[in-house]
Formats: C-alpha cells, sequence, structure tokens
C-alpha cells in the first residue's frame, strides 16, 4: 500500500477546517484517516477537483446531498435550499475551490507548487477508480454531520 505523508494532506485539511469556520460557521473536527475504496451508495453527492504539479491526484468531498443542502444554506446566509439546484451546486462548487485554492496556498508557502482543476459534481450511486493512485479518507465532522474529505495521489 502506498503511503500518505502528513505534509501532502495537512494543507488540505487545515484549509477545510478554516474554510468550513469562516463561511459555514462551523467548527470541523477531523476522524481517522485510513485507506478506502471509491464506492458511494444511497443519496451521496461529491465534488471532485484535479490537482496538477509537483503534487498529481484528485481530491473529493463527499457527502449526502441533504448535508450538501444544509452547508448550501449556510454559504448563503441561511436561506433555504430545499432542491440541490444550480444555485446549491454553484455554491458547493464555490466550496470546493475555496478549500482547494487556500490548500494551495499553504503549500506554496511550503515550496510545493500545484494547480488545481475546476470543480466536478457528481451525484448518485457511483464507483471511482484510478489504477495508479491509492485512496484514503479522513471524515470532517461538524455538529451531527460528516462529510468526507477523500484523497488520490498517483503513486
Amino acid at each position: 500500500m502506498a503511503a500518505i505523508r502528513a505534509e501532502q494532506i495537512n494543507p488540505f485539511l487545515i484549509s477545510a477546517k478554516q474554510v468550513m469556520q469562516q463561511v459555514c460557521m462551523v467548527d470541523i473536527k477531523f476522524g481517522k484517516i485510513e485507506k478506502t475504496d471509491f464506492k458511494l451508495d444511497g443519496n451521496p453527492m461529491l465534488i471532485m477537483l484535479g490537482i496538477t504539479g509537483e503534487l498529481c491526484g484528485q481530491a473529493c468531498f463527499v457527502m449526502d446531498i441533504e448535508i450538501a443542502k444544509k452547508i448550501a444554506s449556510r454559504m448563503m446566509m441561511g436561506m433555504p435550499v430545499s432542491e440541490f439546484d444550480d444555485m446549491a451546486r454553484s455554491a458547493i462548487s464555490e466550496l470546493g475551490n475555496m478549500v482547494m485554492g487556500n490548500a494551495a496556498t499553504i503549500l506554496s508557502n511550503n515550496n510545493v507548487m500545484i494547480d488545481i482543476t475546476p470543480p466536478t459534481i457528481i451525484t448518485g450511486t457511483t464507483t471511482i477508480e484510478s489504477p495508479d493512485s491509492t485512496m484514503f479518507k479522513v471524515p470532517l465532522i461538524y455538529e451531527n454531520y460528516e462529510v468526507t474529505l477523500c484523497f488520490m495521489f498517483k503513486n
């Protein structure tokens, strides 16, 4: 199994915590990092962003669609979000951009240069495989909700 190093993921975790605190006004606690297969069942949605440069791979935020609506509502200053419509998708995509952009800045301050791709939103049951990557996940827990941050870095 490929190892993941703290200096690879800590900038993303620090960024996720900062952005969620500032934009959604929630305090994030981290669960245990673990290796995982990428299979989603139920009513999930994910925001996937590519990472290129000195660190190559993908980062994904995975959550139930109901949690995505709650986060979108918080991002829109409490405006009720009853459907995962264009406005909610835009808010959730922007969350991914903010977290990844902030992580890219943290990494650049440590002399690791990356670029990120625009976010892709995927909903529904899915399996994603990358033969030259190992996937790890870290639960981001706030209140009674959980968002999972997944990393697939090229081996």
